[in-house]
């Protein structure tokens, strides 16, 4: 990502947020301290929308109400006075007023509703300050996972979570994202939460036994209108519309520890993840049927590109020049000259494509290819390409136990 790409995202959050800490960009954006005091220097100095509080945080001060620039902590000329310098910098801002028309966009979401399986008789089985801490457990779980996958969690509705991928920040694959947080929710759920141990049988019989903890999740894209809703004190950033309606009745339908989604969200992300056609139920308040897909599981498919590749693709027209020097590059190394090759530029022109036909080239002439392929949704797992490679070379599915993974470890050694 570039240094101008980059700048158009942080400002986009902070103006959402109005409050982000330089821990949290760090993280969500992968920064290193340059690109963060660069980020800061924009912001701060130069643009002014923004303001530094105690070395910790970075504040949105942005427009006023009519518009103009901020002047908090300055006198009519919008020039400093003395001794307001630093108040101006750590005050708390209060909520900027908005109105409707200018708080309000249209945009393309995929919502995610995840609700958690029996909380209710969760509830009158285990003290009040247990079911906190399981309910605690699970949302902290499921919102380690959810902002990973770039995701926002735009209500905690009791047990219940309501998601937006594609804001604040928009990706270009914002439904992939949904469904791979969902399944990953699934898994850490069962691995990382303690199961509750909830009470059998009355008096001296009576036995306590764990309960495993599910979820139910369904997700649906389409067009919404966010901005800020509510009143007084309380008001949030919610988009309304027939989105979020559905993905509430189709996470009705879904079975505990199952991903269902709709159909606008499957043709997004078909060929990247199994499916099973799940028909087309009644969902209450729906007059249009609809059919949905439960995920089964990621595919061994690592893009939209392979997705279609396997499906065949036209002649390469128009890049014979960059195709020689790819074969050229690689004439040498079957001479015994290692190449590195480069290939960069704009989106959408073509370098999948192009990379594609020598893959395809090097294979027909009996090479070895092994290939490694960095992922967004792993930047803070270490050697993740190499670890994924190694996981497909031998085999390794999600639920194999480490008895299985050793054996088939030594089948492939041996």
């Amino acid at each position: 990502m570039t240094f101008p790409e980059l700048l158009v995202q942080v400002r986009e959050l902070l103006q959402s947020k109005g409050r982000v800490s330089y821990r949290a960009l760090k993280l969500q954006f992968n920064l290193d301290d340059e690109y963060l005091d660069g980020l800061k220097a924009e912001l701060i100095e130069a643009e002014r929308i923004a303001a530094d509080e105690d070395g910790k945080v970075l504040v949105w001060i942005g427009k006023g109400i009519n518009g103009e620039k901020d002047k908090r902590g300055k006198g009519e000329d919008g020039l400093e006075s003395e001794g307001q310098e630093r108040a101006s910098t750590i005050q708390p801002l209060a909520p900027r007023r908005q109105t409707p028309d200018s708080a309000a966009e249209r945009r393309q979401l995929t919502v995610m509703f995840c609700d958690l399986v029996g909380s209710t008789a969760l509830s009158t089985q285990l003290d009040p300050e247990e079911l906190r801490e399981v309910i605690r457990g699970y949302q902290q779980t499921s919102a380690a996972v959810i902002e990973r996958f770039g995701g926002h969690i735009a209500q905690y509705l009791g047990d219940g979570l309501l998601v937006y991928f594609g804001y604040p920040i928009a990706h270009e694959d914002d439904a992939q994202r949904a469904v791979r947080a969902g399944l990953e929710i699934i898994t850490a759920i069962s691995q990382a939460v303690p199961s509750p141990r909830v009470g059998e049988g009355q008096g001296e019989g009576a036995t306590a036994k764990a309960r495993k903890l599910q979820v139910r999740i369904g997700i649906h894209t389409g067009p919404v209108v966010i901005g800020e809703m509510g009143g007084g004190a309380k008001r949030e950033q919610l988009a309304l519309g027939e989105t979020p309606n559905l993905a509430a009745r189709i996470q009705g339908h879904a079975a505990p520890d199952e991903v269902v989604i709709s159909t606008a969200t499957y043709r997004l992300v078909e060929g990247l993840f199994e499916c099973e056609d799940r028909g087309q139920p009644e969902l209450k308040g729906i007059a249009t049927p609809l059919t949905l897909y439960r995920v089964v599981k990621a595919s061994q498919a690592q893009g939209r590109f392979e997705v279609a590749a396997r499906k065949g693709l036209t002649p390469l027209i128009g890049r014979d020049h960059e195709f020689g020097l790819l074969r050229e590059r690689w004439a040498r190394v079957k001479e015994g000259e290692g190449q590195v090759v480069l290939l960069s530029g704009e989106a959408g022109i073509g370098k999948s494509r192009l990379v594609q036909e020598l893959k395809d080239t090097v294979t027909r002439e009996g090479a070895v290819r092994i290939e490694f392929r960095c992922s967004p949704y792993h930047q803070h797992s270490a050697f993740y390409p190499i670890l994924d490679h190694l996981q497909r070379l031998l085999q390794f599915a999600p639920e194999d136990a480490p008895q299985t993974k050793l054996t088939k470890l030594r089948h492939a050694l041996a």
